[in-house]
């Protein structure tokens, strides 16, 4: 009997915390929210601070581009933070733009998505005033599809990596050689379980 209960107990722990964890990770998404606030990476004329060398402000950029975005792109100096859009650098371009809407009545989203182009042929997509229903390890892609409903709706994207936080400013650059121009949407997709949460169409 006694060993009986061991191997019930020892049966339990094995099933029961890969289980809690497995619910932990499906569920504590919609418990928390993940707030980010990036700066707008394209600006004219960067501030250096006087305490700091030239080196080691464009070591400075090199972290930030790599925290930025999971393409490790580097950013030069006269790509320094900016603070406001307003202030970009005036050659910098900006490309096609849309609002997030919500998938259904359960996923939901808001806030703008806007592609903008630098004079060196940089690309970056900015996600501003964001909002999205937070969920497991969801991604940002861009979708051909212009109004992508489901997973087979974002056949041939372009995944621009793990979304940062469910709320707020952030910035995504695309590969080098890559515009945008051939994608209709931005898509906040859950990876594990293939569903759609928000669509920002591209105009």
């Amino acid at each position: 009997m006694f060993t009986r209960k061991r191997i019930i107990i020892a049966a339990i722990v094995i099933i029961g915390i890969p289980a809690l964890a497995l619910a932990w990770w499906l569920l504590s998404p919609l418990l928390i929210s993940t707030t980010v606030d990036e700066e707008f990476p394209l600006a004219a004329n960067a501030v250096i601070p006087a305490d700091m060398s030239m080196a080691e402000a464009e070591q400075m950029m090199v972290e930030a581009a790599s925290k930025f975005n999971n393409y490790d792109e580097r950013i030069p100096t006269e790509m320094a933070m900016a603070d406001d859009p307003a202030k970009m650098d005036s050659s910098v371009v900006k490309g096609r733009s849309g609002n997030f809407r919500d998938a259904d009545s359960f996923h939901k989203g808001s806030g703008t998505a806007t592609i903008y182009r630098s004079s060196d042929g940089k690309n970056l997509l900015r996600l501003e005033d964001f909002r999205v229903t937070n969920g497991p390890e969801l991604h940002v892609l861009l979708v051909p599809n212009a109004n992508p409903e489901s997973r087979d709706d974002v056949e041939g994207y372009l995944g621009l990596g793990k979304l940062k936080g469910n709320i707020g400013n952030q910035n995504y650059f695309l590969p080098d050689g890559e515009d945008g121009s051939g994608y209709g949407s931005v898509v906040i997709y859950c990876r594990p379980f293939h569903v759609v949460f928000s669509v920002a169409t591209l105009n």
